[in-house]
């Protein structure tokens, strides 16, 4: 095709041809701006140890979304870094946020937090949903975090003796985990269990979208770029039948 938007044997561009090139150029956008987005948005973690299982298991490679301290809602399963709890990154759930007070277990074995049950449908195991009980009063600024695997789990119970009674500091916190990547099971859910505290929970991150941004782009251009092939193809069988020898 020349500069004048004659294709090569002369004949203006046909309408197909345009459309063709013209879905090429959006799917780049979109496959490209979506894997940007994801790129700005989420980063990949491996999660280490089975202490989340049920619900994010040993081995996992989970998505999790780059947050602020103050996006940080009661059921989110975070990944923070604390010099207390060795200065690596680790994935729990926040059951708890400045000013409340955590306890278990109430009399029918259930975590409370300022005096509410909370359904845990996520533990693996049945109830008490500790092992062991605690009484802990969560600082402003602070986050009072478990793991779904109370009975391995190595988390704010273990360092109640602390001056914030084994809570970290929302500034330890980088990411919330929205999705397991590998193996694919899919967006992680926001329990209910802490729906109805103030504050509420936190809404599922823009994930879907990025992944409808990449197949959507992905489909363009390849459905642009299988076009040409075609409609060659197509024009080359007409030829053949309106010559001669094709009579």
């Amino acid at each position: 095709m020349s500069g004048n938007g004659l294709d090569h044997d002369g004949r203006g561009r046909s309408p197909g041809s345009v459309l063709s090139g013209l879905a090429v150029a959006v799917g780049c956008v979109l496959f490209l701006g979506g894997f940007a987005w994801g790129a700005v948005q989420y980063k990949p973690y491996t999660v280490p140890t089975q202490s989340m299982s049920p619900t994010v298991k040993a081995g996992d490679r989970v998505l999790a979304q780059r947050i602020s301290g103050g996006d940080v809602r009661r059921g989110d399963v975070v990944v923070f870094t604390d010099k207390t709890w060795g200065d690596m990154p680790m994935v729990k759930r926040v059951v708890g946020i400045g000013g409340d007070t955590v306890k278990c277990c109430g009399t029918d074995g259930k975590l409370t937090v300022n005096g509410q049950p909370v359904d845990e449908p996520y533990l693996h195991g049945k109830t008490p949903a500790s092992a062991s009980s605690f009484d802990a009063k969560v600082p402003q600024g602070q986050v009072f975090l478990l793991g779904d695997d109370r009975y391995v789990s190595m988390d704010s119970r273990v360092h109640l003796d602390d001056a914030t009674n084994g809570s970290v500091p929302l500034s330890a916190v980088s990411a919330r985990v929205d999705a397991i990547a590998w193996p694919m099971d899919g967006m992680l859910g926001r329990p209910s269990g802490f729906e109805a505290m103030p504050g509420g929970i936190s809404q599922p991150g823009p994930l879907k979208l990025v992944l409808g941004a990449v197949v959507t782009g992905a489909v363009l251009i390849l459905a642009g770029a299988v076009y040409g092939p075609v409609a060659g193809l197509a024009r080359r069988r007409r030829a053949r039948a309106a010559s001669p020898a094709g009579r």
